[in-house]
């Protein structure tokens, strides 16, 4: 499962792709039923130059999964440092498919590799989807009324995790380019089957 880094120029598939949730998914993704503008806002705000955010595309290059990892964001709780949250967001019709479980490793991957020490996630209780993925990886999981939230001790990096960072990087990237490509050759053989039904037309070039 090929997983791209975002950046910048992928801003608006981001809040295309956020904005398309249903509105359960955007509770539980937002802990408040966000509305088109508050997700444009989120969007806005997103620091590519310190965050990371990923995504999984479909062959049609619809971003129909994606995560994204805030490095330094304002302290969560008084009584702990500051920690790299992680949020996560799946497309209704993607579900299933294990691509929650997959950016959640990805984003761990990621964040060791930069040294980080905890990874943080704030869910809202009934979110046992995100709370699962956090138990299974072994998260400490603390429920406080409506709302739960998980720490996640991550181990130092290794040469091997920077390998396979770089390895998944470019996979991601190959896969990627090999889309656009098929989606480029399909909207040329689109484009020569309708000038050749044109052509085939009475009083077309073919029937002169």
């Amino acid at each position: 499962m090929p997983i791209r880094s975002l950046g910048v120029r992928h801003r608006e598939r981001i809040k295309a792709h956020l904005q398309a949730l249903a509105t359960a998914d955007r509770y539980l993704r937002f802990g408040h039923a966000a509305s088109d503008t508050q997700i444009a806002k989120y969007v806005d705000g997103i620091d590519f130059t310190r965050d990371e955010v990923f995504g999984v595309f479909n062959r049609r290059l619809q971003l129909i999964a994606m995560a994204h990892l805030a490095y330094e964001p304002p302290q969560q709780l008084a009584t702990r440092p500051a920690m790299v949250e992680f949020g996560v967001s799946v497309l209704q019709t993607a579900r299933g498919r294990g691509y929650g479980t997959r950016l959640f490793e990805h984003a761990v991957m990621h964040a060791r590799n930069r040294g980080t020490d905890t990874l943080f996630i704030q869910a809202l209780s009934e979110n046992t989807a995100m709370l699962k993925i956090a138990r299974a990886a072994g998260a400490t999981v603390e429920r406080d009324g409506s709302e739960s939230h998980a720490w996640l001790k991550l181990p130092p990096d290794t040469l091997a995790s920077q390998f396979e960072q770089l390895v998944d990087t470019q996979a991601a990237e190959f896969n990627y380019r090999f889309k656009q490509q098929a989606i480029r050759l399909e909207h040329l053989i689109d484009a020569v089957r309708e000038l050749k039904a044109q052509l085939a037309k009475p009083g077309g070039a073919a029937s002169q």
